[in-house]
């Protein structure tokens, strides 16, 4: 029995486009191949396109692609309707061995090398995207190369597509399809930046770079003079590790080590780490990743001033997202983030779920204790009460250490923590490491049965997948934390597509999503409404993948003229405003003002007077 034979016409297709970083794709030109009839049509699209796709797009027609979200784009470009049925080739072959190891890549080619079909020549294949790329006029000749290089891959999904649908879910596969359309609409909308501020911050880079670890020094002095300007006063500093390690001391901080017993300076390390200490390493580790991984020339910026990237759909082992860190304003640094400013007469709303990976752990666990420390409202709290470390009467206020401890322990437990890990990550013994991770196999007793489950499971098995058939190949090196953290990523994963469907297909302008979060933007007096549909389509989306359990949300606001503010980086974007007008000769803050609060206001900018002032204790954004 054909599983396709439900569609009257089954259509693979291929664009060559042009899309410099930052803008929306302009096509060039498109192919397509009616798979049973083998009709094949090419259009040049870059003069004169057609108003409508030669190709049906309806309900009873099955649109075949590899990676659909390029394709999709150039049906936005155009003004052509979307198709109704999607099915991606490149997301099913990812789905196909995800976790295992792909000699060839991910990519078209590594699809037909898997299957044992001849290709392209890559070199070849390049020397057509760079003429893609190289933009117009382009001769008869040029033209006529392009058409007959996008057929060859129109061809060969054709020649992919029977070896693939065996092995598919089709209803789910057309689900997942669904998704890159949705993607489509989100790299199409963007997200708004100040560019007036970002072209400050690029002119003045190696200078504001130098002040700021001045300035944020003062309150640590690790870094030192280097080079042959080492006596100047405004000479280049570098960073210091065994003055770090008098800074720990100094603090009493407990910091991770190496085997071979020197200080662990990765960035990865820094990040845990100013999750446990952020008033003491959360300014050295905002500072660090500014000057060591930040490239502004790489934030992807179109002439309309949006921020552009392809989100990279399905990338991830569990199925999330993983657009360019470089590119994608939500990559850099946090105090970036404020170039995020809407356009006069419009705002933003970010919504995000409420404990999303904590919520999905008591969901699928079945777990009632779990289940009602999330409906309480406060997870970690009511997780102290249940263990018996806080009165009933407690707030978190009245009892914030203990809260915090056990925030660290309810979080920590879902990416495998050990008791080690735990004192580890609280500057505790391991003994108190130790009795908190007990304290919560004793609370979540139906938790734990069910974590040991999954990884026995997936041992026996050999896969893991989500309950819409994203799936995992566990071979023997699987990393057993990473096997029992798999259920929530990937649910999570699974309800962030649903939503980002929902809200689109609704005529939600979603800017992008950022991990458990969504971005919208609409006119500002309809804003609130907006983010409403969209809390909707989130409950909606929770619900179907967590029957019965649907997820809380929050919204926050930004309206023209104020700019949006992760508050990790609210004090650092102050800080290089300072810089920036001091550099400049003037007053004021030279980036166009002062990121907003989450309430609307636009708060004073104290001077710099410890590192806590630098970067914020609290991120209700969720970011």
């Amino acid at each position: 029995m054909d599983p396709l034979g439900c569609y009257r016409e089954v259509w693979c297709v291929d664009f060559e486009f042009r899309a410099p970083a930052g803008h929306r794709p302009e096509p060039l030109c498109v192919v397509a191949r009616e798979v049973r009839s083998g009709r094949v049509v090419r259009r040049w699209l870059a003069d004169d396109p057609p108003a409508t796709p030669p190709y049906s797009t309806g309900p009873d027609v099955l649109f075949v692609a590899y990676y659909a979200s390029a394709e999709l784009g150039c049906h936005l470009a155009l003004g052509w309707p979307m198709p109704a049925r999607v099915l991606d080739l490149y997301v099913e072959f990812r789905n196909l061995t995800n976790g295992r190891a792909v000699p060839h890549g991910n990519g078209l080619l590594g699809a037909l090398a898997c299957f044992g079909l001849e290709a392209l020549d890559a070199a070849e294949k390049e020397a057509m995207r760079a003429l893609a790329l190289r933009g117009g006029p382009h001769t008869s000749a040029e033209r006529a190369a392009l058409l007959d290089y996008c057929q060859t891959d129109v061809d060969a999904l054709v020649r992919l597509l029977p070896r693939m649908v065996p092995h598919l879910d089709l209803p789910r596969a057309l689900l997942r399809g669904r998704y890159m359309t949705a993607a489509a609409r989100m790299e199409w909308q963007g997200v708004p930046i100040d560019t007036a501020a970002l072209d400050r911050l690029r002119s003045n880079w190696d200078r504001v770079k130098v002040r700021l670890v001045r300035e944020v020094d003062r309150w640590y002095g690790v870094f030192v003079p280097t080079g042959r300007r080492a006596a100047a006063s405004d000479g280049p500093l570098a960073f210091s590790a065994r003055r770090w390690s008098d800074y720990l001391a100094r603090t009493g901080i407990p910091w991770p080590r190496l085997p071979s017993g020197a200080l662990a300076l990765d960035d990865d390390t820094f990040r845990e780490m100013a999750k446990s200490y952020p008033a003491q390493v959360g300014p050295m580790r905002e500072l660090r990743h500014t000057l060591g991984q930040m490239r502004l020339a790489d934030l992807a910026v179109g002439p309309d001033g949006r921020n552009r990237v392809i989100l990279s759909a399905f990338r991830s082992v569990t199925g999330r997202n993983q657009p360019s860190n470089s590119k994608f304003i939500f990559g850099p640094s946090a105090w970036l983030r404020s170039l995020i400013r809407p356009g006069p007469g419009r705002a933003l709303a970010s919504i995000d779920w409420s404990q999303q990976e904590l919520a999905i752990a008591a969901a699928l666990s079945g777990d009632p204790r779990m289940r009602e420390a999330y409906q309480s409202g406060d997870f970690y709290l009511e997780f102290a009460r249940m263990a018996g470390a806080v009165p009933a009467d407690a707030t978190k206020h009245s009892h914030g250490r203990e809260r915090d401890q056990f925030k660290v322990v309810a979080l920590g437990v879902l990416y495998g923590l050990s008791g080690v890990g735990l004192a580890r990550k609280l500057g505790v013994p391991p003994s108190r490491g130790r009795e908190l991770l007990g304290l919560h196999q004793q609370t979540f007793r139906r938790f734990w049965e069910w974590s040991d489950a999954i990884e026995e499971r997936a041992i026996l098995t050999g896969k893991l997948r989500t309950a819409f058939g994203w799936t995992v190949h566990v071979g023997t090196e699987v990393n057993p934390r990473s096997l029992r953290n798999y259920p929530m990523q990937s649910h999570g994963a699974e309800m962030m597509r649903i939503a980002a469907c929902l809200a689109t297909e609704r005529g939600i302008e979603v800017c992008c999503p950022v991990h458990d979060a969504f971005l919208i933007e609409a006119n500002s007096d309809a804003i609130e409404e907006e983010a409403g549909r969209m809390q909707e389509a989130m409950r909606e989306a929770s619900e179907l993948v967590l029957p019965g359990f649907p997820l809380k949300t929050d919204a926050k606001f930004v309206r023209h003229p104020d700019r949006y503010s992760d508050p990790r980086g609210s004090r650092m974007w102050a800080a290089v405003g300072r810089i920036l007008a001091d550099l400049a000769g003037g007053r004021g803050c030279a980036t166009g003002g002062t990121p907003t609060c989450a309430t609307g206001g636009t708060p004073p900018v104290p001077p710099v007077a410890h590192p806590s002032s630098l970067i914020s204790l609290s991120d209700p954004l969720s970011y």
